[in-house]
Order: structure tokens, then C-alpha cells, then sequence
């Protein structure tokens, strides 16, 4: 996202001057991105540009890189979003097999443009750029799925279950199963809801 210095603050360039205007041309070049990631394609901001009808020029004052354009295109829930619900069940692994279904569907929903994250994630770790794949999110709904387990489970023992639970079950497993392994999409997601399952009874 660029940004303009607007009375000695730094602000998105689509916050000033023609606001509904540049938002609609902010959503277009989002949405024509997501289009083409549906397509198979990753594409770069002259791609999204070509596809939403706005010059290159405009473009890349609204995403200067084609890695600000993914991010922006990349799935996203809003943070007020419970997965457990607001009367969740007590039983640790009834919550856990509520907050797998939703992982799993994001992945079924959302495989391309996942698959599209990860490919950028590795080609930047390997310039040495930070990691751009959004992280947190599957941490933190298992961990709530797990919280009961505090009461009885020191923290840090705690801690490394959930990381290896995370790491049984996002699009990494998968794209290793599905693509490596050739496993079918379901049976891919059948063996990572068996490998967190497995790690889960380990410890209760």
C-alpha cells in the first residue's frame, strides 16, 4: 500500500483527496487480483491493473509491489471473529474438531490464493526478505480450542503443542500431501485432522 504525507502524518494514499473514488478503484484492483489468483495465475499489479481497468500508473500508487497487492488480496477475517462461538463446549476435543472444520474450509474455500502466499512467503525467505504469509491466525484459534488444557498443563508444555498442532494442519501439510504425497484434497485433510487428533490424545 503507498502511502502520502498528508499535514505531517503518514496516510494511505486512497485516505485523501477523492476518498469514494480511490476506495472503489481499491476494491477493483482487490478484486480483480482475487479473480485472476481463482484462475491459477499470481499476479503482478499490472496484471490486477489490466483486469480492473485502471492505468498502471494508478495502480502502483494504491500497491507499489506485487507482494502489497497479495497481502491486500489475501484472505482475511475480521478480528472479532470467533470460531468457538460464544458458548463453546467444555470437552477439548469437540472444540478442536469445531475449529479444524473451519481451518479445513479455508483451505477448500481459498487453496489458490493460499498456495499464492506461501510460494511468495518462500521466494522472500530466500532473498532474505521477512515472511509475508499472514501468521496468527490458525495459532491463536487452536490455542483457544486448547485453552481448558492450562488448568492442568504447564504453559510452555501447552505452547508446544498448539505450534505443532498449527503445523499439522495449515496449507504447508497441505500442499506437501496434495502435491508430494498425492493424496486427494479429502484424504490430504483427513490425515491432518488425524495427525492433530493423534497429537491431542498424546496429552490428554
Amino acid at each position: 500500500m503507498a502511502w502520502l504525507c498528508h499535514n505531517g502524518m503518514s496516510v494511505p494514499y486512497q485516505a485523501v483527496g477523492r476518498v469514494t473514488q480511490k476506495a472503489r478503484t481499491y476494491e477493483a484492483l482487490i478484486a480483480a487480483a482475487r479473480r485472476l489468483l481463482a484462475n491459477g495465475e499470481t499476479p503482478s499489479v499490472e496484471d490486477a491493473a489490466g483486469a480492473a481497468v485502471v492505468s498502471r500508473t494508478t495502480a502502483y500508487r494504491y500497491f507499489p509491489t506485487q507482494e502489497a497487492l497479495l497481502i491486500a488480496a489475501h484472505p482475511e477475517i475480521g478480528p472479532g471473529y470467533h470460531v468457538l462461538g460464544n458458548d463453546p463446549p467444555k470437552d477439548v476435543g469437540a472444540r478442536f474438531a469445531i475449529v479444524f472444520e473451519e481451518m479445513a474450509r479455508q483451505i477448500e474455500d481459498n487453496e489458490i490464493p493460499l498456495r499464492s502466499m506461501l510460494r511468495l512467503s518462500l521466494e522472500t525467505q530466500r532473498s532474505g526478505e521477512p515472511l509475508v504469509l499472514r501468521q496468527g491466525r490458525r495459532r491463536k484459534w487452536i490455542g483457544e480450542a486448547l485453552a481448558p488444557l492450562a488448568e492442568t498443563m504447564p504453559a510452555q508444555e501447552l505452547e508446544r503443542l498448539v505450534l505443532a498442532i498449527a503445523a499439522s494442519t495449515g496449507i504447508e501439510a497441505f500442499v506437501w500431501l496434495s502435491d508430494v504425497a498425492g493424496l486427494s484434497k479429502r484424504e490430504a485433510l483427513d490425515v491432518m485432522r488425524f495427525a492433530a487428533a493423534t497429537l491431542l490424545a498424546s496429552k490428554l
